[in-house]
């Protein structure tokens, strides 16, 4: 199809529950802080006809489907934005992009390594075509993390030696918390692994634009059984996963992700160490950032807050102003305006499929490794390397 330069962009999201309503929230609310091309919320998309139909008016879709297949097919439809569960991420995304519709989708790219090659191999196809796919990593949106990248590019931290990522929360740490499709590999993929630790994997590779080498991990069930509809039911993924990477560049990192970590609510904590500074960050005050500076006078050496709500930080000149917070949801609205702004330029966005192949390649390592008690497995560069 022939996709307009001028006239709206026509949307569609395919699922309404945690993050359909994340994504409602950045369409809604994106033009009104950045100057992106025209694009109009068109359809909403959910296998309960009353549930989406409801939701769309809550969201503000102009009308709302339940077969994504028929909404697919529209010619008004330019952009499907894939919020459905992972299992459903390749089908959908490859019809999509096999019919011409820029594809966003969330992490991770896809609940198989297999599933997600044929992805990658169907948006690299398509982008020669002009059709752009992203894959939501949205916490590269979030600003303090963006200007943290900014300081590691300008060489502030001199040489990074090493990481440490751990991503913590504690909403499964009640073993009385009901069965649900996330501890289901078969729907899921995996658990903490894939849920947020793909999270704190692509932190690493995309502050230090650096490839992975080597990886060893170790996944842990702590609750083996959850109450079902009638009779408890296996878990059948992790609650828990660490994982030690090599990097191409000499550096090594850490990362830890649970989500039975009590008292922990959604806290990703970075840790970056380098010869002439540092810095820390934890998603729980996610407009801060903690900079150690060695180049100064030992005297006045120390880590130093950062609030990042300036003008001159990353995306913030759209906001409000300094040191009126922002918050989560504001990582969509950025997620967004740089996914129509790509589209605009003709130019492929990032993350892009390959980039969320390779984490993917990563998280099936990390499978391999502690299926063979934390052997160390090798990833070759070809695999490493991102878009």
């Amino acid at each position: 199809m022939t996709i307009p330069t001028s006239s709206p962009l026509g949307v569609a999201a395919i699922g309404y529950a945690f993050m359909g309503k994340a994504h409602s929230n950045a369409w809604r609310n994106v033009s009104s802080f950045f100057d992106v091309p025209a694009f109009e919320q068109k359809v909403l998309v959910g296998r309960d006809a009353d549930a989406v139909a409801e939701a769309a008016a809550k969201y503000g879709w102009a009308e709302s489907a339940t077969d994504w297949r028929s909404v697919i097919e529209r010619d008004d439809i330019h952009i499907i934005d894939i919020c459905a569960p992972g299992w459903m991420h390749a089908e959908i995304a490859i019809a999509a992009l096999e019919a011409g519709k820029h594809v966003l989708v969330e992490k991770p790219l896809a609940n198989t390594l297999g599933e997600a090659e044929l992805m990658t191999a169907a948006a690299a196809k398509a982008r020669d075509r002009g059709v752009q796919s992203m894959i939501g990593f949205n916490y590269r949106r979030v600003p303090a993390l963006a200007l943290a990248k900014e300081l590691i590019a300008e060489g502030r931290l001199g040489t990074v030696r090493h990481v440490r990522a751990a991503y913590l929360q504690d909403w499964l740490t009640d073993a009385q918390s009901p069965m649900s499709w996330r501890l289901r590999k078969e729907t899921a993929g995996s658990g903490a692994l894939g849920d947020i630790a793909s999270h704190a994997i692509d932190q690493v590779l995309y502050l230090l634009d650096d490839a992975v080498t080597e990886v060893s991990g170790r996944l842990q069930t702590f609750v083996d059984q959850r109450p079902g509809a009638e009779d408890p039911e296996d878990v059948t993924v992790d609650d828990a996963a660490w994982v030690n990477l090599s990097l191409a560049s000499g550096a090594i990192a850490s990362v830890e992700a649970s989500r039975v970590a009590t008292g922990q609510k959604n806290s990703l904590r970075l840790e970056i160490y380098g010869s002439l500074g540092s810095l820390t960050f934890d998603l729980e005050n996610l407009n801060e950032l903690y900079f150690m500076d060695t180049t100064v006078p030992v005297r006045e050496q120390g880590f130093r807050r950062i609030l990042v709500n300036e003008p001159e930080h990353p995306y913030l000149e759209a906001w409000w102003p300094q040191g009126h917070i922002i918050g989560w949801e504001h990582t969509f609205t950025h997620q967004i305006r740089d996914f129509l702004t790509a589209i605009a330029a003709g130019e492929s966005p990032s993350p892009s499929f390959e980039e969320g192949l390779n984490v993917q390649h990563i998280l099936a390592a990390v499978e391999e490794s502690a299926a063979a008690k934390s052997s160390l497995i090798q990833l070759t560069a070809s695999v490493t390397e991102g878009a």
